[in-house]
């Protein structure tokens, strides 16, 4: 993690946009400078953004570096509002903001649940819901003078509706789930509005979770319910409050930003999308691209170092909020050549990334994200072979926020 780079001290914080935007010009232009960059986060809350791919790979697996929130110096002297953006980053509590043995204990129960035998047995499902949704994104473009919002139709309802029916979250419910979960990932909702949707979001997962307490079913809120209530230091009601935002959010938007940028990349890139019909790729390598390429996560918060570290030759102080910049790492030329910003579903040595985490906070749940997101792109291209941007693509609205990298929506005509 020594590596030449530019000294933190000589380099201006980059300052992060919180209304989002595409990231992509920026992170080349950090990289330039090294692996490593200090950044201003919302409120000018002083933070470090790892870049690198190899920087980050390794930052991802430092025995230094932690997740608890007590790790965050600005956040345990009373520096951080309640109303900051990024609060619940930071002190939701889960796996993502546990270490060591906790964090085994929490993601050993839902684990099972994510396994690729358990996502394998899904597949009829999930292949059940596509040719549901296909007919939904005709009827849409039918109603819509020929124009669908492929990702409110189509690449937003599948991820949801997988996650929901694991969890045991009825139907009535996932929309509202959506739109909260949104603004809790959201970089630019003001103090009152942050406040508000966090607590509607925990007090809505709590009635559902007090609902499923009273009828149980074949479901993991059930089970993670049956943790908490057998007693000892299995679960508690925090936590489980705090796994299921964790659940709800990584199980949808991810998958959701994936299938997004995917359909886009291959509605601009067309010879890409002949590679797959010709043989010379498959569904699998679109996915392992668009996930370096475009990563659904472009800045991820927040790991803290617990010393002073020295990551890719530059000081990162203990106490620091990092951010992991995958979108960044996704095409660091010195990782991915000097090809690294060209979408390529041929790419060889096959496709590496770290979209989906690194070490032992790897994503859980990337076993079904990858199989949801094979399955509605092969459907989708094989159903609407001649489907294509119903606008140029400069015209599409960013994602909001520097979380979630992605589009607002994205229209198109599906052809003939």
């Amino acid at each position: 993690m020594n590596t030449p780079s530019t000294p933190s001290q000589d380099r201006a914080p980059y300052r992060l946009d919180p209304a989002g935007g595409c990231p992509h010009t920026d992170n080349a232009r950090l990289l330039a400078q090294g692996a490593v960059t200090p950044v201003l986060l919302p409120g000018d809350v002083a933070g470090m953004a790892v870049l690198g791919h190899d920087a980050l790979r390794d930052f991802l697996t430092h025995p230094e570096v932690a997740k608890g929130a007590q790790h965050f110096t600005a956040l345990a002297e009373g520096r951080i509002p309640e109303g900051w953006p990024l609060r619940t980053f930071a002190t939701v509590q889960g796996m993502t903001t546990a270490d060591d043995a906790d964090h085994r204990r929490l993601r050993s129960l839902v684990s099972s649940a994510f396994t690729p035998r358990r996502v394998e047995e899904l597949r009829p499902r999930v292949a059940s819901l596509i040719a549901g949704l296909l007919d939904g994104l005709a009827e849409a473009a039918r109603s819509g003078d020929g124009v669908a919002d492929l990702r409110r139709h189509y690449a937003l309802p599948l991820p949801l509706g997988v996650i929901c029916e694991l969890l045991g979250v009825a139907e009535r419910h996932q929309e509202r789930l959506h739109h909260l979960s949104s603004q809790v990932v959201a970089t630019d909702t003001g103090p009152q509005q942050a406040v508000a949707a966090n607590r509607e979001l925990v007090e809505l997962l709590a009635t559902i979770a007090a609902d499923k307490a009273r009828t149980p079913g074949d479901d993991l809120i059930s089970a993670l319910i049956a943790a908490r209530d057998e007693g000892g230091d299995r679960l508690s009601q925090p936590e489980l409050i705090g796994t299921l935002v964790l659940l709800i959010i990584a199980g949808h938007e991810t998958t959701l930003n994936l299938v997004t940028n995917a359909v886009r990349a291959l509605c601009t890139h067309r010879d890409q999308l002949t590679h797959v019909r010709e043989g010379r790729a498959d569904w699998a390598d679109v996915v392992e691209e668009t996930l370096r390429w475009d990563s659904p996560v472009s800045y991820f918060p927040f790991r803290y170092p617990t010393r002073d570290l020295t990551v890719g030759g530059t000081l990162i102080p203990r106490g620091t909020p990092v951010l992991a910049g995958y979108s960044a790492a996704g095409r660091d030329p010195e990782a991915h050549g000097p090809d690294a910003d060209r979408f390529d579903v041929t790419r060889t040595p096959a496709t590496k990334h770290l979209s989906l985490g690194h070490g032992s906070h790897y994503c859980l749940g990337a076993p079904l994200a990858r199989m949801e997101a094979t399955l509605a792109l092969e459907a989708l291209f094989t159903r609407y072979p001649e489907l294509d941007l119903a606008v140029p693509e400069t015209e599409l609205t960013r994602h909001a926020g520097f979380v979630g990298n992605s589009v607002r929506a994205l229209p198109v005509r599906l052809g003939a």
